[in-house]
């Protein structure tokens, strides 16, 4: 399946009012059965407090249900406000062990302008698992749940995102 068909059957999921949540546990679905080296794959909510906070997810569970941002790669990513993809994370100080089978992380965040919502955070037990077109392919949904989230916040203040309030 390609972030295109991802894109489309959330489109379809949204038209039928199927809940932000729901929307979010789909995607996860969706991007880790997309691509083979994709071993665990999240969204992380950014929440005022500077406080990541896990989503669904997919994969083994995690110690790290919340993350500081400028903590770890996915905080970092959010710290320095761009998409991180991390080849090899023995080589990243900042990498908080979630598995000693990863190899390699991909952090994309899921954002409008300069607004950031939240991230869509992959590892893979492969080194450097992450090329160009996986890369753009979650970029694709994340851009495409950004709307949702702007979407959600401008006709449902306070139900399921976690900047309204």
């Amino acid at each position: 399946m390609t972030a295109e068909d991802i894109c489309v059957e959330l489109q379809t999921l949204q038209k039928s009012g199927v809940p932000l949540e729901d929307l979010l546990a789909k995607a996860v679905e969706r991007l880790h059965e997309s691509h083979p080296r994709f071993h665990w794959t999240g969204i992380y909510e950014l929440f005022p407090d500077n406080v990541l906070r896990l989503g669904p997810f997919i994969g083994a569970p995690t110690d790290h249900v919340f993350i500081a941002v400028g903590r770890g790669v996915c905080g970092s990513a959010v710290a320095e406000r761009r998409n991180m993809n991390v080849p090899d994370v023995s080589k990243a100080p900042e990498y908080l062990a979630c598995s000693s089978a990863t190899r390699s992380e991909l952090v994309v965040l899921i954002r409008r302008g300069s607004e950031i919502f939240a991230q869509i955070d992959i590892d893979s037990h492969d080194l450097d698992a992450f090329d160009p077109k996986s890369v753009a392919e979650v970029e694709t949904v994340a851009e495409w749940l950004a709307g949702a989230y702007a979407a959600g916040r401008t006709s449902a203040p306070g139900k399921g995102l976690p900047f309204a309030g």
